[in-house]
C-alpha cells in the first residue's frame, strides 16, 4: 500500500476529467434553467419530499435560482482552474442542496455527480492546464500521485459493476422487465422502431445491458480492448439516450470512461485545446512532481477517502437487512445504482379523519401535489408516510383533533395485476419515519430471485 501510494502519474489526466466534468455540469445547470425546472419543481410545489433527515433543507421562494446560479458558476470555475479547491467545494454544496430540496426528482445520476464533486475536494485537478497552475507556478506539476486518478476510475467501475449485479435478477433475465413494457413506446422510432415491439429485442437488451454493465470496466482497463470498450460506451450510452429521457447522463458517463485513456492521449486532447483558444501549454515542460506529504494531514485524507470508498462499496447492500422484496417495498433502492430495472405504477386515496367527532374526508391530492409529485408518491412507502404526515397537520390546523390519515393504496409492478399495497386499517399519522422496516407495507405476492 505505501508503495502505490507513492507511484505517479501525469496530471493531465486528471486536468482533462476536471475541464470536461466542469463544462458538462455547467451546461446541465444551463439546461435545467432554461427549462423552466427550478420553477416547477422546486417553487410551485405547495409540499416537498425530503430526504429522511434533511427535513431542514428547503427551498427558499425566488432566492431557490441563487443557489442555482452559484451551483453553474462554480462549475465553471472548476472546469478552467480558477480558485479550484473553493470552486469545486462550491459546486459540491449547491449541487448536493439542490438534489436533497425534492426527492422526486431523485436519479442516480444526480447522486453520482455529489459523489464524484465529493471526492474531486480532494484532489489536486488544478495541478495541470489550469488558471490556478498558471498564475502561481507553485501549484503547476506534471506530476501528481497515482490514487488520485484511480479513485475516480474506482468510483464509476462500482456504478458499472452494482448496476450489473442489481440486472441479474428473475425479472430482467427471465420476464425481460421491465423492457418489454418500454421498448415498445419507442416503436415510432425511424428504422429500430419495428423492431422494439419484438420481444426477443426485450431479451437481447435485457441480457446485454447486464453484460455491459458487468464487463465495460474490464475492457477500459486493458490498453488492447480500450477502444473497443469505448466504442461500447459510445454505442450503449447513444442508444440509451435515443431511447429514454434521461439528462445529460449518458454524456457524462461516456466522458468518465475517457479516464482509462493514457496520460499521452489527454496531452493530446488538451493540446488541442490550448491551440483551438490559443492558450499557453508546453508538454515537453521539466516535469515536476507533487510529492505525496507523509504528515498527519495527508495520512488523515487518505484513511478518510478509504472510508469513503467503503461506504461507497458498502451502502448498496443495506437492503439486505430488510425483510420485503426490494423492489415492492424500496427499503434500500436508492443510492444503490439500481437503474431503470422497474416499472411501478400506483394509485393512492387518502382519508382523513377527526377521531372525537367521527367527521372524514377524502382528500384531492391535486390540492397539495403536482401531477408527477402525486406519480411518485402513489409507489413509494416514504413518500406516502411523509404526505401523510403532512395531511395530518394540514388538517389539524383547520379545526381537527389529532386527526388519522389511512390509506387506499395499490401497486403494479413490472406487468403484474395491481395488488392491495398498504394495510389501510394503519393510521400512518402515528407511524414515525427511521430506518427500521416499514411493516405496514403489506407483503410481496410473487418471487424476484437476483441481487
Amino acid at each position: 500500500m505505501r508503495a502505490y501510494l507513492n507511484t505517479y502519474t501525469h496530471a493531465a489526466t486528471l486536468a482533462f476529467f476536471r475541464l470536461a466534468f466542469g463544462l458538462m455540469m455547467f451546461f446541465g445547470i444551463v439546461r435545467f434553467m432554461s427549462y423552466g425546472w427550478i420553477d416547477k419543481f422546486y417553487i410551485k410545489p405547495v409540499f416537498h419530499f425530503t430526504y429522511y433527515g434533511f427535513s431542514w433543507v428547503k427551498p427558499y421562494g425566488v432566492f431557490t435560482y441563487a443557489a442555482f446560479i452559484v451551483c453553474g458558476l462554480s462549475a465553471l470555475m472548476v472546469a478552467v482552474g480558477y480558485k479550484y479547491r473553493l470552486s469545486i467545494i462550491l459546486f459540491f454544496l449547491t449541487f448536493t442542496y439542490t438534489e436533497l430540496l425534492d426527492k422526486t426528482t431523485y436519479l442516480n445520476h444526480y447522486y453520482f455527480v455529489s459523489v464524484i464533486s465529493f471526492a474531486m475536494i480532494f484532489l489536486p485537478a488544478n495541478a495541470y492546464f489550469s488558471a490556478d497552475a498558471y498564475k502561481n507556478p507553485n501549484k503547476a506539476f506534471t506530476q501528481i500521485p497515482r490514487w488520485t486518478t484511480d479513485i475516480l476510475k474506482l468510483l464509476l467501475a462500482i456504478v458499472y459493476f452494482y448496476a450489473g449485479l442489481a440486472k441479474l435478477n428473475t425479472d430482467w433475465l427471465i420476464n425481460a422487465m421491465p423492457l418489454k413494457i418500454w421498448l415498445p413506446g419507442n416503436a415510432d422510432l425511424p428504422v429500430i422502431g419495428p423492431l422494439l415491439t419484438k420481444q426477443w429485442v426485450a431479451y437481447t437488451f435485457s441480457y446485454a445491458g447486464a453484460v455491459y454493465d458487468l464487463g465495460i470496466v474490464f475492457l477500459l482497463l486493458y490498453k488492447r480492448t480500450r477502444w473497443l470498450g469505448f466504442a461500447l460506451v459510445v454505442i450503449f450510452h447513444i442508444l440509451t439516450k435515443i431511447l429514454f429521457p434521461i439528462g445529460i447522463f449518458p454524456y457524462v458517463m461516456i466522458v468518465a470512461s475517457l479516464l482509462f485513456f493514457s496520460a499521452g492521449f489527454h496531452i493530446k486532447v488538451l493540446g488541442y485545446i490550448a491551440q483551438l483558444l490559443k492558450l499557453p501549454f508546453n508538454p515537453s515542460a521539466e516535469a515536476r512532481i507533487k510529492v505525496a506529504a507523509n504528515t498527519p494531514l495527508y495520512n488523515f485524507k487518505i484513511a478518510f477517502l478509504a472510508a469513503f470508498i467503503l461506504l461507497q462499496l458498502a451502502f448498496p447492500f443495506r437492503y439486505l437487512f430488510y425483510p420485503q422484496e426490494l423492489f415492492w417495498a424500496e427499503e434500500g433502492f436508492r443510492f444503490s445504482w439500481r437503474v431503470m430495472l422497474m416499472e411501478k405504477a400506483g394509485y393512492a386515496e387518502f382519508m382523513v379523519s377527526d377521531p372525537v367527532t367521527g367527521k372524514g374526508l377524502t382528500v384531492d391530492n391535486s390540492k397539495f401535489l403536482t401531477p408527477f409529485q402525486e406519480k411518485q408518491m402513489s409507489f413509494q412507502p416514504d413518500f406516502i408516510l411523509e404526505y401523510a404526515h403532512f395531511l395530518h397537520d394540514h388538517y389539524q390546523a383547520q379545526g381537527m383533533h389529532d386527526p388519522e390519515v389511512r390509506v387506499s393504496s395499490y401497486v403494479a409492478l413490472n406487468g403484474r395485476l395491481s395488488t392491495l399495497y398498504i394495510d389501510p386499517n394503519v393510521n400512518l399519522a402515528k407511524q414515525d419515519e427511521s430506518f427500521l422496516h416499514k411493516t405496514w407495507i403489506l407483503p410481496f405476492r410473487d418471487t424476484i430471485k437476483g441481487f
